[in-house]
């Protein structure tokens, strides 16, 4: 049909244009993010435009689902205001009609909802995770720049060397500076290398002077020592432990439906559920007087957006906390917003008012009497 393939087309240029917006956002967002945490330590610098290329990569199910949404109601409002929705009518058509070319255009914009919710979501967790660790696992050592002061990672330390030396494991001129059990602890060696002990890894000193003092000024303690042992990374090798929830693969959430990993399955089901309500949820409240600016319009778009998806993220802590079951929860969720998206579609396609109710109650009361 012409109409539907016209409808198609301005669909598809409102959401490309509403896409290229929203990921241009979030990627400086998701930058500045980025640096922030490359300047606290937490991401290694060179790694910056990858983690930040990941992190868009999981949010892409809610960009996608945000970019649908405002494109049908962006797509609606304006032919409410050029009148085209009047002949539409006028023609014999109710709103109702738009459902199959919308679900048409939107089921691409779904299926990529769904692949990245399942898929991609815990792919990309899993990259960016794994970069952290990696970056994490790296001893305070190498952290330190020559010349220049550091914190070490769990910033309790702070470490100056003048790293002279063949490789990243041995240094000379250490200085570190730390506050334990109320004290000020400062100690300085000529050189130091690397050693695994017990799994742990030590910066062991040689040839240094430690100083203790009280942090209220009380009292100070200077000894000497030949060889010093200082615990400054974490474990040599990975210790094995249990992979966010988040990294999990879909899979790994329904081979193990414990509560977290329900939480999760909630969410990440919750994305492709919530973005075709929002389909139905935009064509229901496109209407718009033409007479009226469509700012208003899109603000409680916007509003019912935000309101979808916080309740999905609180859905997520409910189920994984035990509060409600995951069946019970969907259905009370969607559900419910498929109900209301329906019950308000099927107003406005037959024009329902209360206005109208009451009006034709009094006419019948007055029939009766």
């Amino acid at each position: 049909m012409l109409f539907h393939s016209s409808l198609r087309k301005e669909l598809s240029r409102s959401f490309g244009a509403t896409l290229v917006v929203l990921v241009t956002i979030v990627m400086t967002m998701m930058l500045i993010r980025t640096l922030g945490l490359a300047a606290k330590g937490s991401v290694n610098p060179s790694d910056v435009f990858l983690v930040m290329t990941y992190t868009v990569l999981g949010y892409m199910p809610t960009i996608l689902s945000l970019c649908l949404f405002i494109s049908i109601v962006g797509t609606l409002s304006r032919m409410y205001r050029d009148s085209e929705m009047v002949i539409w009518f006028a023609s014999g058509r109710g709103l109702a009609e738009f459902l199959r070319p919308l679900f048409g255009f939107a089921w691409p914009i779904l299926l990529l909802i769904a692949v990245f919710a399942l898929v991609g979501w815990p792919w990309a967790n899993s990259q960016t995770q794994g970069m952290r660790q990696q970056y994490e696992r790296r001893s305070d050592i190498e952290r330190v720049a020559p010349g220049e002061f550091r914190e070490s990672a769990g910033r309790l330390r702070v470490f100056f060397i003048d790293k002279d030396a063949p490789d990243s494991a041995t240094a000379n001129n250490v200085f570190i500076s730390s506050i334990e059990r109320n004290l000020q602890i400062i100690t300085s060696a000529r050189s130091g290398h690397m050693e695994d002990v017990d799994g742990k890894r030590f910066l062991l000193l040689s040839n240094g002077q430690r100083l203790e003092r009280t942090l209220d000024g009380e009292g100070i303690k200077i000894s000497e020592f030949e060889t010093y042992g200082a615990k400054v990374g974490g474990r040599s090798s990975d210790a094995p432990g249990a992979a966010p929830v988040r990294t999990r693969t879909t899979l790994a959430l329904l081979r193990d439906p414990s509560r977290p990993n329900l939480g999760e399955l909630a969410w990440r089901l919750g994305m492709l559920l919530a973005g075709a309500n929002f389909v139905l949820l935009a064509l229901a409240l496109s209407s718009v007087n033409p007479r009226v600016g469509r700012s208003g319009n899109y603000l409680f778009a916007l509003f019912a957006f935000i309101l979808y998806y916080n309740l999905l993220n609180l859905g997520q802590n409910w189920v994984g906390s035990g509060k409600y079951s995951l069946g019970g929860f969907m259905l009370a969720l969607h559900g419910g917003a498929l109900l209301l998206g329906l019950l308000w579609l099927l107003k406005r396609h037959y024009n329902w008012g209360l206005m109208d109710a009451l009006r034709s109650r009094r006419i019948s009361k007055a029939s009766n009497a």
